[in-house]
């Protein structure tokens, strides 16, 4: 535990001495929180359709988007450390990849938790409608969704080799995702193939884990999203045991 928490607090500490790293982190997705949320103003004619987009839709994408920003982080970052040969050094450490693994996944939740906070703080501020969501649920969702993402993102870390495509290729690989996922368009909306495509990927669940959560709904109806994103965890842990590469 000791080494975890250390090798924790060395990630922070270098993520955030890296103001471009920061600043993509946080900054972005507070600033596309508050500049499209305040381009957007409830009308007269839809106004029912943009307040939900506001109240509900926007937050939920934005949160989705931290979670996969730093997914994407960490697959340069682990590209970077093996090309630099740090990887290398560390597997000289007692030090097990479990124990690696996890500091990444903390220290990238800490800064996931940082620009939640710092979007809700900012959308009381300056958001043009008030955001209920139920927070103690909410939160336990983004925690599920954003650790499934991360571990998603460690396979990909795992096998890529050169740090100059890492987020490129975690780009390619998140991003279409969001098509399929529910997220913009009801998957019941979707040409069949597509439907059955987004329904076997886990951002679907992640999609309407939080979807549900922040309005509430009970978690013996969240279960299976849940228990697929559990699933995606337990499945991208043992791959990862088994592909990692060291150099």
């Amino acid at each position: 535990m000791r080494g975890l928490l250390k090798l924790t607090w060395l990630e922070i500490r270098i993520f955030v001495r890296e103001p471009l790293g920061f600043v993509s982190a946080v900054g972005i997705p507070l600033a596309m929180f508050l500049v499209l949320g305040r381009s957007v103003s409830p009308g007269t004619d839809h106004s029912a359709r943009t307040t939900q987009f506001l109240a509900q839709d926007l937050p939920l994408f934005v949160s989705i988007f931290i979670s996969i920003n730093a997914a994407i982080s960490l697959i340069a970052v682990i590209s970077i450390y093996r090309e630099g040969g740090i990887l290398k050094r560390l597997r000289a450490t007692p030090l097990r990849p479990a124990v690696i693994l996890g500091a990444h996944v903390l220290a990238k939740l800490v800064f996931t938790g940082i620009a939640l906070l710092v979007m809700v703080l900012a959308g009381r501020r300056f958001y043009p409608v008030a955001l209920h969501a139920h927070a103690p649920g909410f939160a336990l969702a983004v925690v599920v969704s954003t650790v499934a993402i991360l571990c998603m993102g460690f396979v990909i870390a795992s096998m890529v080799g050169a740090a100059r495509f890492a987020q490129l290729i975690g780009g390619v690989v998140f991003y279409p995702m969001l098509v399929v996922s529910g997220m913009f368009v009801p998957l019941s909306s979707l040409p069949q193939p597509m439907a059955l495509l987004g329904r076997a990927l886990p951002m679907s669940h992640a999609v309407a884990l939080l979807r549900g959560a922040w309005v509430g709904a009970g978690w013996p109806v969240l279960l299976p999203d849940l228990g697929a994103l559990v699933l995606t965890i337990v499945i991208c842990l043992a791959l990862t045991t088994r592909v990692f590469r060291w150099e």
